[in-house]
């Protein structure tokens, strides 16, 4: 009997099913995927990537890949670090990095963020800015010297030597009064001295007493009657402030309850009707009143334009004689006692 020599196939072992090992393996690695999720964060952090497994590691059993798998029964999935899917790494430019002065200076400037209190500042700063700017436009606005001319200033400064001059002596005249009556040894009649020379003064500013002295002639000859009150009451004016101590238009005395108006033909004075040419006595220091008038921009120059003629002529003796009646006061009493 023949024997079969034919070899038997050679016996190998078995060999564990390679799918089996990877379902294994995803098992395992399932509950460590979700604890690194937890451990990211919210969204918008860097995921870390997973950490890779040696081949040579031993798989777990399924069992214990079970048991150690967080029970997530209730909570909310979320959505940034799916345990099935890894991050994707989304590189340095989106991780989180700290602010600098500037972008901390910025975003504490805008959007602006006002209080109450700050309100309140804001308001009252603003009305007091207000306030400074009104005065300050009125104060320069109310200055008549403002936009003055060069002839009006000089005029005004001569003015102003002539009332201080004017001042000074009637100090120094009180002065010598008061002396005198400490000195006299009849202090009553240097009483009645002086109470008399007061009562001649006070007439010639009254107009009830009849006036001479040193002073000026104006004439003013006005053929084209253009001259009308206003321009005689500034006459009147610039006299009295040069130092004119009586003035006599025409036939009128001029005090200072004295007023001017127009009518048909001439001017108006007190009730009583001048025409021209229009005369004027006035008692005064010349050197005072003549330079007065004839100051450029002064009396002289504004009546030239109106086409009328001006003379100017200082004498040394002026009679003022046109009288006013003294009047009585109504209710009017002297406080002296």
């Amino acid at each position: 009997m023949a024997t079969d020599e034919t070899p038997e196939p050679e016996q190998r072992p078995e060999q564990p099913e390679r799918p089996e090992k990877s379902e294994r393996s995803e098992q395992a690695e399932q509950p460590e995927r979700s604890e690194r999720a937890e451990e990211r964060g919210p969204v918008g952090r860097k995921p870390m990537p997973p950490e890779s497994r040696s081949s040579s590691e031993p798989a777990e059993p399924a069992d214990d890949a079970e048991s150690q798998e967080p029970d997530t029964t209730g909570q909310k999935p979320d959505n940034g670090a799916d345990s099935s899917t890894p991050a994707a790494d989304t590189g340095d430019g989106d991780a989180e990095r700290p602010k600098t002065g500037r972008e901390r200076l910025a975003a504490s400037l805008w959007p602006p963020r006002l209080t109450r209190a700050q309100l309140i500042v804001a308001l009252l700063l603003f009305i007091l800015g207000l306030g400074l700017a009104i005065q300050v436009r009125s104060t320069s606005d109310s200055s008549a010297l403002r936009g003055a001319r060069q002839e009006d200033l000089v005029r005004i400064l001569d003015e102003l030597d002539n009332r201080s001059q004017r001042l000074t002596d009637e100090q120094r005249r009180l002065e010598g009064q008061k002396t005198e009556l400490a000195n006299s040894s009849d202090q009553a009649e240097e009483a009645r001295k002086q109470t008399v020379e007061k009562e001649q003064q006070l007439g010639v500013l009254a107009g009830t007493v009849a006036a001479q002295g040193p002073g000026i002639n104006l004439t003013i000859d006005d053929p084209t009657h253009s001259v009308e009150a206003d321009k005689l009451l500034d006459t009147i004016q610039e006299l009295r402030a040069a130092g004119a101590e009586a003035i006599q238009v025409n036939d009128v005395r001029v005090v200072a309850n004295t007023s001017l108006s127009d009518v048909r033909g001439g001017v108006e004075i007190d009730g009583r009707r001048v025409t021209q040419p229009y005369r004027f006595k006035v008692v005064g220091k010349p050197e005072d009143l003549e330079p007065a008038l004839n100051i450029p921009g002064g009396v002289v120059q504004t009546l030239e334009k109106e086409q009328a003629k001006v003379s100017v002529t200082r004498e040394e003796k002026i009679i003022v004689d046109a009288l006013r009646a003294a009047k009585r006061p109504d209710y009017a009493r002297s406080s002296s006692r």
